[in-house]
């Protein structure tokens, strides 16, 4: 009986295992390592988006002729090729930071490229000409270029194929936590003497000279406020990062890593004279999350008596990298950023352009935008945001376990037509002080929503798509390549055609000819994918 009895109750728990293994935030692995990582993320939104909802104004306050009839077309190109010079930047060394990274680790890439972050976003503040801001920008994206090395580190960290499409969701919500707080700063930041008159103006609690027209530097400077404080948060990034976030590469891991032993030291400084711990009389083993302590004793696997000795990984040639699943999936992921790259610069432009009077338009023919200022425009911009970490957090875990990550891809693309197909239509509304506000935010939700399922999606498809963990990063450098080239090539034709619109009376032609026609070409090519038999198990959502 009591055999029976065990063997029941054996069968009992065999059957309760998989409910308590399920895949939640809580039971997710390596989670300070993630965060670390996170936050190196950050250097992306911050360098990226906080310009976007004063760069209208600052383009327009560097140019000779500021009032000039042509003004607002000039100012679109030109916001179109600074926005493109930042993934040109990544384009250019994120297979070089992938392949140092093979070298020399994931850590030391990923320093120095936040280190070429911090420099990049401080000094483009303090830029006064065109071709300054070029150059800074085109720097800040080369530092950019890491994205690549974080995504394999991710893969690196998290080992179990079960948790990885968590983990692969925590850098992109990071990045949208950052893109919210990078707009909404971006645009209350900027011109500070005007936008924040209390701090800065001629009476301000920061004039402490008493100069007349406020504080000097900000006078002088009117954009440098957003870029110190980008340079300030990507420092303290960097210091962290360099204190807390361990080797990923297998061949480096086990290396001394002074950094980490430094941050242990503070760490246990902090908590005896924060949190008032004192000394037991013994010495305490940091063991860091995911490390196991192993004697010198050997110790018997529970499996066999005898050790099976580790079979060496074979390397994986290009020509079998590149696979007919891996290449489909490629040109999807391509296509994504191709569009939405283009929206993120032409919709923050749209919004500030002056409103046009559209008294003889027709369903074609009408221009102008929407007259709102900087921070204005932020503020809109980062409260929609909101909207995605809400969406990211609480909704895509579901609809990607109904669906599936293809069947959430699909959805998104049929979002993004509608989008486009409506955004330009909000010029009509710039004379009405109320109905335009609730237009806006039903085209940037729509938006909002479908890039929030999209890319995490896209970056998980990818994942799936590469035949062997082996070439992890190779996969994601090319991905991060040609995410970078689609999003320089995206802004720089949309910067262009919006101009000619303006010209041309139609504002419309950048958001039809465009942007809806690269929508619905990655619509029909998302049906072109095929859905991989272990979507549903390895890379399960539960809450």
């Amino acid at each position: 009986m009591s055999d029976f009895g065990g063997e029941e109750e054996g069968k009992r728990l065999l059957k309760a295992r998989p409910l308590e293994e399920r895949v939640t935030w809580r039971n997710l692995p390596e989670k300070k390592q993630l965060l670390l990582l996170a936050l190196c993320r950050l250097s992306t939104p911050l360098s990226n988006a906080c310009l976007l909802p004063y760069l209208y104004y600052m383009i327009k306050s560097i140019l000779s002729e500021p009032e000039h009839p042509s003004a607002p077309q000039q100012i679109s190109r030109l916001t179109g090729l600074l926005v493109a010079t930042y993934p040109l930047g990544q384009m250019s060394t994120s297979m070089i930071w992938g392949r140092l990274s093979d070298t020399y680790g994931r850590k030391p890439v990923i320093l120095l490229g936040l280190t070429i972050s911090v420099i990049s976003n401080l000094a483009f503040g303090f830029s006064r000409s065109i071709g300054t801001l070029l150059f800074w920008r085109v720097l800040a994206g080369m530092g950019n270029g890491i994205l690549g090395v974080m995504r394999t580190m991710t893969a690196e960290i998290v080992k179990e194929k079960r948790y990885q499409a968590r983990a692969f969701l925590a850098l992109p919500l990071i990045f949208n936590s950052g893109r919210v707080a990078a707009l909404a700063i971006g645009g209350c930041l900027a011109d500070p003497v005007h936008n924040m008159p209390w701090l800065f103006g001629p009476t301000g609690l920061f004039n402490v000279a008493k100069n007349a027209n406020g504080v000097e530097w900000a006078i002088e400077y009117p954009y440098a406020l957003p870029s110190i404080f980008n340079g300030t948060v990507l420092a303290i990034c960097l210091v962290l990062a360099a204190l807390g976030l361990r080797e990923s590469l297998p061949t480096r891991e086990k290396h001394r890593d002074f950094c980490i032993i430094i941050g242990r030291s503070i760490s246990g400084f902090v908590r005896r004279m924060v949190f008032q711990e004192h000394d037991s009389g013994y010495t305490a083993i940091q063991v860091e999350e995911g490390e196991v302590l192993t004697a010198d004793v050997p110790v018997a696997s529970p499996a066999s008596e005898t050790s099976t000795p580790t079979r060496p990984i074979s390397k994986t040639s290009l020509r079998k990298i590149w696979s007919k699943p891996l290449i489909k999936t490629f040109l999807a992921f391509g296509l994504l950023p191709l569009h939405n790259a283009t929206f993120l610069h032409i919709f923050p432009v749209f919004l500030s352009m002056p409103t046009f009077d559209n008294d003889h338009s027709t369903i074609f023919h009408f221009t102008g935008g929407l007259g709102l200022s900087s921070p204005t425009v932020g503020i809109f911009l980062a409260t929609l945001g909101i909207c995605g970490i809400l969406l990211q957090l609480f909704i895509y875990p579901h609809l990607q376990k109904r669906i599936g990550t293809l069947g959430v891809f699909r959805l998104a693309n049929f979002i993004f037509p509608i989008a486009y197909v409506l955004a330009p239509f909000l010029a009509l509304l710039g004379g009405h002080a109320i109905a335009k506000w609730p237009a806006m935010g039903a085209v940037l939700f729509a938006q909002v929503m479908a890039r929030t399922m999209a890319i995490p999606s896209s970056v998980i498809l990818l994942t799936e798509a590469a035949p062997r963990r082996n070439v992890l990063g190779t996969v994601h450098g090319a991905g991060n390549t040609l995410s970078a080239l689609a999003s320089a090539t995206g802004p720089v034709v949309g910067g262009l055609l919006l101009a000619r619109g303006i010209d041309a009376g139609y504002v419309g032609i950048v958001w039809w000819c465009w942007l809806l026609v690269v929508a619905l070409s990655a619509l029909v090519w998302s049906f072109v994918l095929e859905k991989r038999e272990e979507d549903g198990d390895a890379l399960e959502l539960e809450e």
